[in-house]
């Protein structure tokens, strides 16, 4: 009874130490000049987006990327080569896996052109709640902690479409099952529609109060200006 006793218990035991370590191969470390943020992906809800990501993440693609579209009380957006808001990664683009899940502060979510299946490597992080993006943009993943450091990423103009000059970049972004914590200067940091012309990509529009009520934000927005393919 005794011998049961503790095969059961070095049974659970096993089992809590090995849960933490699966929940490693879909964490981020993303680490900007205010610390580190990490983000949990969300394979359950977009498998392809999420494997994507996770695959330019062990390459090192992300390293040194600008948030080259970044709007106040909106979204922050990354993940373009170019900076321009019109890149992406030599990967194929991913067909959308739209889910019921919200969009909310802390959402990690997929920037795309005009065609929903045109997401490939930027993705946007949001400041705020923002519903009016559900269902319409493909949801990767959540902050988990350091939104502290997000919020102090360099702001664009919104009438500018939010592109930001000499913007804030990714110092470094990696899984956490690649990381060795606790050797990194970051650690310590560590928590507590977009529509463009055919070719172009931009991210996400915020709305714009008109008498109380929301409407879309009309402008057309150039390349530049746009988020890139996302």
């Amino acid at each position: 009874m005794i011998f049961c006793l503790g095969l059961a218990l070095a049974t659970v035991s096993n089992a809590l130490n090995a849960a933490p370590a699966q929940d490693l191969q879909h964490t981020l470390y993303l680490d900007t000049k205010d610390g580190r943020v990490t983000i949990l992906l969300r394979p359950d809800l977009a498998p392809k987006h999420v494997a994507q990501i996770e695959a330019l993440t062990k390459r090192g693609f992300y390293d040194g990327l600008v948030f080259h579209r970044v709007i106040d009380g909106f979204m922050a957006q990354t993940g373009d080569p170019t900076g321009t808001g019109a890149g992406k990664s030599d990967l194929p683009d991913i067909p959308a896996e739209f889910s019921a899940e919200p969009f909310r502060r802390g959402t990690v979510g997929m920037a795309r052109s005009q065609d929903p299946d045109s997401a490939n490597s930027q993705f946007f992080i949001c400041f705020a709640d923002a519903a009016f993006l559900n269902n319409k943009y493909t949801v990767v993943g959540e902050v988990i902690s350091g939104m502290d450091a997000i919020d102090k990423i360099k702001k664009g103009a919104k009438e500018d479409n939010g592109a930001v000059t000499a913007p804030d970049k990714i110092v470094k972004m990696q899984l956490a099952a690649d990381g060795i914590p606790g050797r990194n200067k970051f650690d310590r940091a560590r928590c507590p529609s977009p529509f463009s012309e055919a070719g172009n990509s931009e991210g996400p529009r915020p709305p714009v109060r008109t008498g109380g009520a929301l409407r879309s934000w009309r402008r057309s927005f150039s390349i530049a200006r746009g988020p890139g393919r996302g």
